[in-house]
């Protein structure tokens, strides 16, 4: 979970919150971030069972306006963004011109010709200076919001409800990829109905400023921090590909199984996606050693992959993990994964792992 960058790292308007909850902190993506409090196994629990809450606010945020805004969205993404109503939100990626990702994105439709653009922290910007290249003669207007806004991302099966009891309007009824503006402790802030662990929750755009005042709250209700550890094992159950593991500049991003993302229009990068992928994207289980990232895969002996990402399952009792390996050799059912020098057997699972 760690980034050794020598740059000095950026702090999220919640980083004295996260010390007094007594967060251990770690360096990722340029940012110092709480990787546990209570401790990863616990955290995790929480978001399966209950509710935890995670500072995302290192994401971050672009508005994209202007009479060109939607067309300009199309051009730069392959899904449709046609297709997003005012007040609904749609999973992205933003190709680049040799078959990989810039980055994988959220987009909100705020109007007509309003939308709000989600990238990952580390690719802010990258992302930005590939979008203001791809401007042209669009008539629309970039503005990079990401240090207005904290994120908070509230999470499990008793999130909504926990949150519905200090909140207008009504948190229970809009469906998964909702967005819209309310009040959440009296404070003024707009909900997602998205999220990143595999279970239902929101994720909360607030001003910077009222930040900690907010996480307070939450916290006062009894919802439990969680940290990138949590975050990570979370993902990984559901099947979320990470950009940096899963997706990259140089990843061919039809290897996973998030083909659906691709639809049939123009678009940037569409010639690149159209090459044929020549790894596929697996899902990995493991009887008692876990494995990590950039451990090889085998198949009889031979290399033929490379594992993307791995852990312990929490919520499943044994190592799961993804694997990018050779197209020829995805549909075996047996693998090997080598651990310092010693292949340890592998079975091919659906993915995601976990459902809730």
């Amino acid at each position: 979970m760690t980034d050794t960058a020598s740059a000095p790292l950026r702090r999220t308007p919640l980083h004295a919150a996260h010390l007094k909850a007594g967060a251990r902190m770690v360096p990722f993506g340029g940012w110092d971030m709480p990787v546990q409090y209570a401790g990863l196994k616990a955290e995790h629990e929480a978001v399966r069972t209950g509710a935890g809450v995670f500072d995302v606010s290192h994401m971050g945020e672009f508005r994209v306006t202007g009479p060109d805004a939607l067309a300009f969205l199309q051009h730069v993404t392959p899904n449709d963004v046609s297709k997003i109503r005012p007040g609904r939100a749609q999973y992205n990626w933003l190709p680049n011109d040799r078959g990989g990702l810039v980055d994988d994105i959220y987009i909100y439709r705020v109007a007509d010709s309003e939308f709000l653009v989600v990238v990952n922290a580390s690719n802010i910007e990258k992302d930005w200076a590939h979008l203001n290249a791809l401007k042209g003669s669009f008539d629309v207007q970039l503005t990079n919001e990401s240090d207005q806004w904290a994120l908070l991302a509230v999470q499990g099966p008793q999130a909504a409800e926990r949150l519905a009891a200090h909140a207008t309007p009504d948190l229970l009824a809009p469906k998964k990829n909702a967005y819209f503006a309310g009040t959440l402790f009296g404070m003024d802030v707009h909900f997602a109905r998205t999220g990143y662990t595999g279970e239902d929750g929101y994720e909360v755009f607030v001003p910077a400023d009222q930040a900690e005042a907010l996480w307070e709250k939450l916290l006062e209700t009894g919802i439990q921090p969680a940290g990138l550890g949590a975050r990570d094992t979370l993902r990984l159950e559901a099947g979320f590909p990470l950009y940096g593991h899963e997706f990259s500049d140089d990843l061919h991003p039809l290897s996973t199984h998030y083909t659906w993302v691709a639809k049939d229009k123009a678009h940037h990068g569409r010639e690149g996606l159209q090459s044929a992928p020549t790894q596929k994207l697996i899902g990995l289980k493991l009887e008692k050693v876990p494995v990590r990232e950039g451990y090889p895969v085998k198949q009889g002996g031979r290399v033929v992959g490379h594992v993307t990402s791995g852990s312990s399952s929490p919520s499943l009792g044994h190592p799961i993990a993804m694997a990018l390996v050779e197209a020829g050799a995805a549909e075996a059912d047996t693998f090997e994964v080598e651990v310092r020098g010693k292949d340890h057997p592998a079975t091919r699972t659906d993915v995601p792992f976990y459902r809730p």
